[in-house]
């Protein structure tokens, strides 16, 4: 959902580009209470997967809205109520109300909750958008932490970053406050997220990123190729899908979802609208999701055609007076004819990032490790790098000195020794191999102030 500052620039941006599941996971999806087949939710429960639609709090005190709610659907995705301008309105000061409605009232009926978003260069409180530099990092990263640590356990996918690449033929980032704090900062809030609540889904959301053969689409497909690789917690990609006239559904729309899912990540259409509903376009939608078996659920955004923010357009699956539309019985077809995927798919490999190492590798058969540091006030996220030299290594074992105070409280890709003063860190079972002059990078998030941290590593 846009709000109406949105609305004028991405009406401008949409019509530049045209028309983007680990089956274990599903388990956190459940049932809606109907008969198997006959609404959207039960229907996609059937094939491991969840249909789900954008919610609105102040909505929730219609009848007609929510009996449709109720009845139709499995998922639910706050429409505004999770974005920074609702959660933390002040600075420090954090407002859940809204959001809590819409988790407690989707959690009481066996409905899952994707939280949006975590981190998104628009609807910004007007302190955060005044706010530049080490400033603004620090704040974005306590904010993704605060608001993915008190929703943790009752979102199953968090939209971590939301729109951060650029339209046009650059396949760029987008110029905004959060980009111009460094070009890691998606990263940063990653790990963060990782941190805050680690039980969740991880995803990177945005629009016009269905046709496969656009820049906006490769540049995000080479981001989270590099991040995969380089053990950055990114677990999904959102496709918003918002169909119109100046972007159209694309035939290549299956290949895009495929090739993002060769990489190792879920994939989910999480903002679905098309301009007059086409049944056939919904129909074919539905159709590329269920056959690319890790692309795990389908959000429409809005329940009626009055709901949508774009109304106008009517491109909901509801009319304005509660009724199904044609492509509601195209969508529950295509739901009911789909397969059920029988095995959990198997990330396959990815190629390394093609980047030289930053780091000049040390002598043969030794390592190095360095750390960059995100500090706010109160806590700081470590991300680590291990640099093997000109040998491969089979293991490794990093040597911290936390400064006082300090007390590590959460980490990732990496066996922990120690909460405060002289800790250790070792390997896992998946990054202890490192090739020579390649790296492997793990992190931790801990109290108190960072200060200088000065890591020391031992090859195996």
């Amino acid at each position: 959902m846009r709000n109406a500052r949105w609305k004028a620039a991405s009406r401008a941006a949409v019509a530049l580009a045209g028309a983007g599941a680990l089956v274990a996971g599903m388990a956190l999806f459940t049932t809606a209470p109907a008969a198997a087949g006959t609404t959207l939710g039960a229907s996609a429960a059937e094939k491991n997967r969840y249909f789900g639609t954008a919610v609105a709090a102040g909505r929730l005190s219609d009848s007609a809205y929510t009996t449709i709610l109720n009845r139709e659907f499995n998922s639910v995705t706050p429409e505004n109520e999770m974005k920074i301008d609702a959660t933390e309105p002040q600075q420090g000061r954090f407002s859940y109300g809204a959001a809590e409605q819409i988790v407690n009232h989707a959690r009481s009926r066996g409905m899952s909750v994707r939280g949006h978003t975590l981190a998104w260069h628009s609807q910004q409180p007007s302190w955060m958008e005044s706010m530049s530099g080490t400033a603004l990092r620090s704040a974005m990263l306590n904010h993704v932490t605060q608001v993915a640590t008190h929703f943790r356990g009752q979102v199953v996918a968090w939209d971590v970053v939301n729109e951060a690449f650029a339209d046009g033929s650059s396949g760029g980032r987008r110029d905004s406050n959060l980009q111009r704090t460094g070009n890691d900062w998606i990263e940063a809030a990653f790990r963060a997220a990782r941190a805050a609540d680690p039980g969740a889904k991880l995803c990177y959301n945005d629009y016009n990123t269905d046709n496969w053969t656009h820049a906006k689409t490769q540049g995000v497909y080479n981001m989270v190729r590099d991040f995969k690789a380089r053990g950055v917690p990114i677990d999904c990609v959102g496709f918003q899908s918002h169909f119109n006239n100046e972007s159209p559904y694309v035939s290549n729309y299956r290949t895009t979802l495929s090739s993002f899912a060769a990489l190792g990540v879920d994939v989910q259409i999480t903002e679905l609208d098309i301009q007059g509903a086409s049944a056939a376009t919904y129909r074919s939608v539905v159709e590329d999701c269920l056959a690319v078996p890790r692309c795990n659920g389908i959000t429409v955004w809005g329940i009626r055609d009055s709901d949508s923010w774009r109304a106008s357009q009517t491109p909901l699956l509801f009319n304005s007076n509660g009724s199904k539309k044609p492509a509601y019985d195209a969508v529950l077809a295509a739901l009911n004819n789909g397969t059920t995927p029988t095995d959990p798919p198997t990330d396959p490999p990815t190629d390394p990032p093609t980047d030289p190492p930053t780091t000049p590798p040390p002598g043969q058969g030794g390592c190095t490790a360095t750390v960059s540091v995100n500090q706010w006030t109160g806590g700081f996220v470590a991300t680590v790098r291990v640099t093997a030299g000109s040998s491969a290594i089979s293991g490794w074992t990093v040597g911290i000195a936390l400064p006082s105070g300090a007390t590590v409280t959460n980490a990732w890709n990496a066996n922990r020794s120690g909460s405060s003063g002289a800790t250790s860190w070792t390997n896992v079972a998946y990054n202890g191999r490192v090739g020579a002059g390649q790296s492997t990078e793990y992190g931790f998030q801990a109290n108190g102030t960072a200060g200088t941290i000065t890591p020391t590593c031992t090859a195996s």
